[in-house]
């Protein structure tokens, strides 16, 4: 393994770090999500893996198909500005969309009170309740299952990493295999590791914090923030 190689496998990895840092996209969706529906911490660090799994695969196979194709640099770039663009409105829509499923969950679950009368001497009583949380039978075969992860790994495989394709170019044109696969594990092994890094530390502190009456809006204030997430991304570029 020559020098250059080890050179790039080391830039892989400062960019792999860099790259997951500056990008909201990578680790909020995650946190607040994982947050709202109250998961484990096993469950989110296990759905944040495989999103970035399939994050890296996905301009993985991008770049050895151009190799192999002969496509130029610039052309794969052009083609992952696109993705980025298509990922950045997915996370908009996503979190446009389960802001106001949040709200509306929200509604159902503010407390409100019931009167009764009873006829014999005309005194009452009234509760407070709300709509949702009782009377609930939950049945397994009748459940619906959640579709939140598999959403959050389709934007995830359509978002992508920029500067692998020319870190991946270099090697390739010098036929060296395995500078491709070098170069391939640093970034991603850095670029995961990074994810899952701040997910499962700021998860951990934000299972902590109790919102009190805030609480029924958590979903809400999920959406939120991805809505935030994804217009950074596609105003600011991260």
């Amino acid at each position: 393994m020559n020098r250059e190689i080890l050179l790039l496998a080391g830039t892989a990895a400062s960019l792999g770090f860099i790259h997951t840092v500056i990008g909201p996209d990578h680790y909020l969706p995650f946190i607040v999500i994982g947050r709202a529906r109250r998961w484990s911490l096993r469950k989110i660090l296990a759905v944040s893996f495989l999103a970035g799994l399939g994050h890296i695969l996905s301009s993985v196979v991008l770049g050895l198909l151009g190799i192999g194709l002969g496509i130029a640099v610039t052309r794969l770039e052009n083609v992952e500005s696109t993705r980025g663009e298509v990922a950045a409105w997915l996370l908009i829509g996503f979190g446009l969309a389960y802001f106001l499923w949040g709200l509306r969950s929200a509604w159902k679950k503010r407390p409100h009170e019931h009167k009764h009368i009873h006829a014999a001497d005309e005194s009452g009583h009234a509760h407070v309740h709300t709509h949702e949380g009782v009377h609930v039978h939950l049945h397994p075969d009748t459940e619906k299952k959640n579709i939140t992860p598999w959403v959050l790994f389709t934007i995830f495989v359509f978002g992508p990493c920029e500067p692998l394709i020319p870190l991946l170019m270099y090697p390739a044109a010098k036929h060296n295999t395995a500078g491709v696969v070098l170069v391939t594990v640093a970034f991603g092994v850095t670029t995961i590791g990074t994810m899952l890094v701040m997910i499962a530390a700021v998860s951990y502190g934000a299972s902590l914090v109790h919102l009190g009456k805030l609480e029924r809006y958590a979903h809400a204030l999920a959406g939120a923030m991805i809505l935030v997430s994804g217009l950074a991304v596609m105003l600011l570029g991260l």
